[in-house]
C-alpha cells in the first residue's frame, strides 16, 4: 500500500509537470489566449494519465502471476483508461478512423516500450547472475 501511494503521488506530480511544460510549449508565442477551463481539463487529464501510468506497472510486481498475464492486465488497464480519457477530453476525435489510428499507434508504442524494458531488465539480470558466478 505504501508503494502504491508513493507511485500515485509521483505519477500525479509528473502528470502536472507535463501539463505545464506542454502548455508552455503550445502557448509560448504569446499570440494565443489561454482558456482557463481548457487548461484545467487538460491538466487534470495529464495528472490522471500520470497516475495510472505510474501505478499500473505494479502489476509486474505480483510474483504469483506469470509475465504474459501481467502484461495482458497492464495493457488492458492502461489501454482502456487511456482511450476513454483521450476521447472524453478531446485528444482523439470521436471518429472511427481516428480512434482506430490511435489504438494502432498506442499498440505500436506500447510494444516498443515493453520490449525495451524487457531487454533492459533481462540484461540487468544477466549482469547480476554473472557477478554471482564470479563470487
Amino acid at each position: 500500500m505504501k508503494k502504491f501511494l508513493f507511485q500515485s503521488i509521483i505519477g500525479i506530480f509528473f502528470g502536472a509537470f507535463l501539463a505545464v511544460i506542454i502548455t508552455n510549449m503550445i502557448y509560448i508565442k504569446g499570440t494565443i489566449m489561454l482558456d482557463g477551463s481548457i487548461f484545467l481539463k487538460n491538466s487534470l487529464a495529464f495528472m490522471l494519465c500520470g497516475w495510472f501510468f505510474s501505478v499500473t506497472p505494479l502489476f509486474f510486481e505480483l510474483k504469483s502471476i506469470r509475465l504474459p498475464i501481467q502484461t495482458a492486465l497492464h495493457f488492458t488497464t492502461v489501454a482502456i483508461i487511456y482511450i476513454i480519457l483521450s476521447i472524453g477530453i478531446g485528444w482523439i476525435p470521436f471518429k472511427i478512423g481516428s480512434i482506430l489510428f490511435f489504438i494502432g499507434l498506442f499498440i505500436v508504442i506500447y510494444a516498443a516500450v515493453w520490449t525495451g524494458f524487457y531487454f533492459y531488465f533481462k540484461n540487468e539480470a544477466k549482469k547480476l547472475n554473472d557477478d554471482l558466478l564470479r563470487i
